[in-house]
This record gives C-alpha cells, sequence and structure tokens, in this order.
C-alpha cells in the first residue's frame, strides 16, 4: 500500500490523500501508527506527531476525530472555521491553489449521527464543504462528499459532474444503506441543474430532497422539516456577492499582463524610422494605462455596478462602463493624443473591457448554460475585431 503524498506535502487532504498527481485513498487505508508500511517517496514513520496523523501524511486539522461504524471508519470534522481555514480561503479567493483546494470524495460525521440523521450532499471544493460545515455547529449529521474535480456546487452541477449518476456512485461506495435506515439525500438547490432526482433514487434508492440555496439556512430547514420558505429558496447576486469574485479574476490577469505590456511597447515604437524607443516609451505607457483602465471597468465596475448597467448581455454592459472609462482616459490625456489614437484606445478599452464582463456570466443568476454560448459565439468576434481595428490604428497613427 502506498500513499500519493510524502509526509513533507503540503497538499495532502484530511479524510484521504487526493493530490493530483495519485488516486484518493480512502481513510480505513490508512496505515495505523506504528505500522512499517512504506510511502511512495520511500518516507515511513514509526511515530505519529499528532493525534491524528499516519505515517506519510499530514491530516489537516477540521477532522477531530473517527467514529466506527457499520460503514467502516468516519471522519468526524469540526464545525469551527480556523485560521488555517480562512487563510486558504483568502488564497483561493486570489486564485491561488484554486484548482487543488479539494478534499476527498466519501462520507464525513458532523457531531455523533445515527442512523436516523439527515445525509447532506455537497462537492469536494474546499470551499464548498467548508461553508456548509461552518453552518452546522451543534447538528449531528452526515456529509457526502462527490467528486466534482475540486469545483464548487453550481459550477459542477452546470458542467456535468455533480450529477445524478456521481451521486448515486457515492452512496453505493461509502456504504451509506449501512449508515441511515431513511433514504434520504439532502441536496443544495443550485445542483438542480445537473441532478436529476429521478435517476438518483433509481440507481441508489435514495429520494433526493432538495435543501436551500445557502447554507446558512441549512439548521432552520432542519428545524422546519425539510421545508423550506421562499427566501431560502432565492438565488441572490448582491454586491457584497460580486464583490468576492474580483480578486481572482484580478489575479489571472497577471501572467496576460506580462505578454501584454511588452506587446503594446513593441505596437508603439513602430515609426517611420523602423522602430522609436521613445516612441515605445512615450506612446507604449500611454496605451498601457489604456489597459488598465479596461481592466478596471470590465473587473471592478462591471459587477459591481451590475444592475445598473444597461442591457441584458454581459459584453454590452461592458462595452458600456468601458465607454466611460475610454471618456475618463480622454479626459486624463487632453492635448497628448491624436484623433486616431484616442479612437484607437477608446476601441481597445472597450472591447477588452467587454470581454472581461463576460467572465462572470457564470457566476450569476443572470444567464443560463445556453445564454451563455449564445452571447460568446456573437460577442467574441467582435470584441477581436474591435481589438485588431484597434491595433491597426495605433500602429498607423505612428506614422501620422
Amino acid at each position: 500500500m502506498t500513499s500519493c503524498c510524502s509526509e513533507k506535502s503540503h497538499d495532502c487532504e484530511p479524510s484521504a490523500c487526493n493530490c493530483l498527481d495519485g488516486p484518493a485513498m480512502p481513510i480505513s487505508d490508512f496505515p495505523m501508527a506504528g505500522s512499517k508500511t512504506s510511502v511512495c517517496c520511500g518516507v515511513s514513520s514509526a511515530v505519529a506527531h499528532a493525534p491524528h496523523e499516519k505515517p506519510g501524511y499530514r491530516l489537516l486539522d477540521f477532522v477531530v476525530n473517527f467514529m466506527e461504524t457499520p460503514a467502516g471508519s468516519v471522519p468526524q470534522v469540526r464545525t469551527e472555521v480556523t485560521r488555517a481555514d480562512r487563510r486558504a480561503t483568502i488564497g483561493c479567493r486570489l486564485g491561488i491553489g484554486r484548482d487543488r483546494y479539494r478534499i476527498a470524495p466519501g462520507i464525513y460525521a458532523t457531531g455523533k449521527p445515527v442512523a436516523d440523521s439527515p445525509v447532506l450532499v455537497t462537492a469536494n471544493y474546499k470551499l464548498s464543504f467548508d461553508v456548509l460545515r461552518s453552518h452546522l455547529a451543534g447538528i449531528h449529521a452526515w456529509i457526502l462528499v462527490v467528486e466534482t474535480n475540486g469545483i464548487n456546487v453550481w459550477c459542477a452541477a452546470g458542467k456535468g459532474s455533480f450529477s445524478a449518476d456521481e451521486v448515486a456512485k457515492q452512496v453505493v461506495a461509502v456504504g451509506l444503506d449501512k449508515l441511515v435506515t431513511h433514504r434520504r439525500l439532502i441536496l443544495p438547490q443550485l445542483a438542480a441543474t445537473g441532478v436529476a432526482a429521478r435517476q438518483v433514487k433509481k440507481q441508489c434508492g435514495f429520494e433526493v430532497v432538495w435543501g436551500p440555496v445557502h447554507a446558512r439556512d441549512i439548521i432552520a430547514f432542519l428545524d422546519g422539516g425539510l421545508q423550506a420558505s421562499d427566501a431560502m429558496r432565492r438565488v441572490t447576486f448582491n454586491l457584497a456577492e460580486r464583490m468576492k469574485l474580483i480578486p481572482v479574476e484580478l489575479t489571472h490577469l497577471g501572467k496576460t499582463t506580462l505578454i501584454v505590456l511588452p506587446a503594446l511597447l513593441l505596437l508603439s515604437g513602430i515609426s517611420p524610422g523602423l522602430f522609436s524607443i521613445h516612441a515605445a516609451l512615450t506612446r507604449g505607457m500611454l496605451a498601457f494605462l489604456a489597459y488598465l483602465l479596461a481592466i478596471v471597468a470590465g473587473t471592478v465596475l462591471a459587477p459591481a455596478l451590475l444592475p445598473w448597467l444597461p442591457g441584458r448581455a454581459f459584453s454590452i454592459k461592458g462595452v458600456a462602463i468601458g465607454m466611460a472609462a475610454s471618456a475618463l482616459l480622454a479626459i486624463r490625456t487632453t492635448g497628448q493624443l491624436t484623433k486616431t489614437e484616442m479612437l484607437a484606445l477608446a476601441l481597445f478599452i472597450m472591447a477588452l473591457s467587454s470581454y472581461l464582463a463576460m467572465n462572470f456570466t457564470g457566476s450569476t443568476p443572470f444567464t443560463s448554460p445556453t445564454g451563455v454560448e449564445k452571447e460568446m459565439r456573437r460577442a467574441i468576434p467582435a470584441q477581436a475585431a474591435g481589438g485588431l481595428i484597434a491595433a491597426v490604428l495605433w500602429v498607423s497613427a505612428g506614422f501620422l
């Protein structure tokens, strides 16, 4: 038996080693303290350095104990969110380690659940798991985590990884029928786009009960006899929720900026004398200013002002806020740009702002998957054309 992580890794998961370079491993397969079983990197240990540390693994601190059940050993998780969890969440919001922010699928427990305790289903995206468990203080429940490849509930349902097949597969894999006497699974409402309740019942014999949209309402939902109020069913996208999406979008632009800046300097320096370093620096910095304004417009102002921007399509909203950013640039650079240069930068800002604004389409209740695809088919060619025309005008202006 080998593990996928060495004891020096910082990417091991709490209930199973779920690194990207190896298969997940259930908690029951962990070598116990004192075992001489070696791990994949040749590291072995006969001493456990923490209450729930096994040789070759470092378990995250939200696993507080293990309970023996008819279906095997089940990890009990704390409902308090620790500093380590918060730090990881901040990193995730910034896009740092986001693709690896996951836990192993399987069954977990809060408190000391029994045979008639509720079964709550969620994704193996660690942030989704943390949000759910943090709202289960004092609740004895089973948490069934399905494999969504580290994607949140809503997006995974839209992509098809949070599906009836995956839910039924995990129910069978963990032996859920041995843990509970009832046959009910409480799924988050946001999973409804990807999970056919009838198929779940057909494949594993468990009935799907749709829980509230937000985990913060789960206790009220349980206390209310599994009945959700209208407020619990409502999908919101308020200012705070929109602003949470901005940091990761900005972080993703870091590598792009390292490519864009040299390209802008190069295009700006093309002149009748073939290339001018002076023009590259002076005109290039103005072009880079336009680039920064487009980023602010498309990734910050577009989501912040979303309900008030004209049009239904996000691409149109991006154009609208891009026009405002272009006007600001015109005021800021009065006397420094020719009309051709200003037109080029205005087109550049609007095209880029429109494109960046579309990044938020999959995060909102304003759109549908088919609507997003339709908008992208129409908008991206127009945005590309706008960017190309802007580049031609900007270069040609260097010869005027």
